[in-house]
């Protein structure tokens, strides 16, 4: 069965996005059957994997109206899908809340997926909103991207609250996959003081592996590809490699 894992994180502007879509591309390249899942009604993983957007997106598979396999596209990348998002998951996020067991669309949509997956990444919009609890209910752990500053370290103390009433109440087989840094500036004192605060105290739960700033990977997204089609060479690319060897490790 395949590994389900949500990428979190309520702050917008961490690299989420980015990250996953990154990921779970050194993860096929390293011969991982891996599907993304863009849980975001901007759709910007859509966009920077390279999958088409038309229909049917996440939208149609929660609403049932139409199968797993309709939804999953192919991507540039050899061994990893996609299944896209639009605008109309905004709207999905007001028609789940009178719902019954609201929690749990999409554990019930992904749940025929994890026969054909090695993992199953999906990106949740930067809220703690239903959608991301949706998310929550249906992964196996929770990667959190941080960035290396001051208000990032309040926001994660809310997001692990928040995991931890899920682990009660919705998913109590969820862990924390683990914490990484993205946008990391050695330059800077804070920078270093932040990791440092954040790997004492969190110690093996927080990745080896750091993403640095890289313009590589700003760019690549315009472009619809991950980093590894766009400049496999550049410093970026190289730390999200290892990232992704870093991921497949814990399992």
């Amino acid at each position: 069965m395949g590994k389900i894992i949500v990428f979190v994180n309520q702050k917008g502007g961490v690299g989420k996005t980015t990250s996953a879509i990154n990921i779970g591309a050194y993860i096929a390249k390293a011969g991982k059957k891996v599907l993304l899942v863009d849980f975001d009604s901007q759709g910007n993983m859509s966009s920077g994997v390279g999958a088409k957007k038309d229909k049917p997106t996440i939208y149609e598979l929660l609403a049932g109206q139409c199968s797993c396999g309709q939804a999953v596209k192919n991507t540039p990348v050899e061994n990893l899908d996609a299944i896209t998002a639009d605008t109309d998951l905004s709207g999905a996020a007001i028609e789940l809340v009178d719902e019954e067991n609201r929690e749990f669309f999409l554990k019930k949509a992904l749940e025929p997926l994890r026969e054909k997956y090695d993992f199953i990444l999906i990106d949740c919009p930067p809220s703690l909103g239903i959608l991301t609890l949706n998310g929550l209910a249906a992964a196996d752990s929770v990667i959190v991207p941080m960035q290396c500053e001051y208000f990032a370290l309040e926001g994660i103390t809310l997001l692990l609250q928040t995991v931890k009433k899920v682990q009660k109440s919705i998913n109590p087989k969820l862990i924390i996959g683990g914490i990484f840094f993205t946008m990391y500036d050695s330059r800077t004192r804070l920078a270093q003081d932040v990791v440092r605060q954040v790997q004492a105290y969190f110690k093996d739960v927080v990745f080896n592996t750091i993403i640095p700033r890289n313009i590589r990977l700003s760019e690549a997204p315009s472009h619809g590809v991950p980093i590894c089609l766009y400049d496999p060479s550049c410093v970026g690319a190289k730390s999200y490699e290892k990232l992704a060897g870093e991921v497949i490790r814990r399992g």
